[in-house]
């Protein structure tokens, strides 16, 4: 399953720099090893362009290390990063 998902530009960056291989989120999508994160960079009030692509590759939820109720850590592995090229004008 592929899930669409907002990732600020603080976790965005260091992400896309392979500096970060995880995801802590809220379990409201039912997130499974193997599925698909389309992380699409939200600066607060609009999307940026710029997207990241990744696996899920470990999964632990709120019953494991003190997460909290309602929240899971996902591993995840970059599949493509996607940042569109500026205008000539930009």
């Amino acid at each position: 399953m592929t899930h669409t998902i907002k990732i600020l530009p603080e976790y965005f960056n260091p992400t896309a720099a392979g500096k970060k291989a995880f995801e802590l989120r809220k379990n409201d999508r039912n997130y499974q090893v193997g599925d698909t994160l389309q992380m699409k960079e939200w600066n607060g009030e609009n999307y940026t362009g710029r997207e990241i692509q990744c696996y899920v590759t470990y999964f632990i939820n709120e019953s494991k290390f003190g997460i909290a109720e309602g929240f899971c850590v996902l591993g995840t592995r970059t599949i493509d990063l996607i940042i569109p090229k500026k205008k000539e004008n930009d």
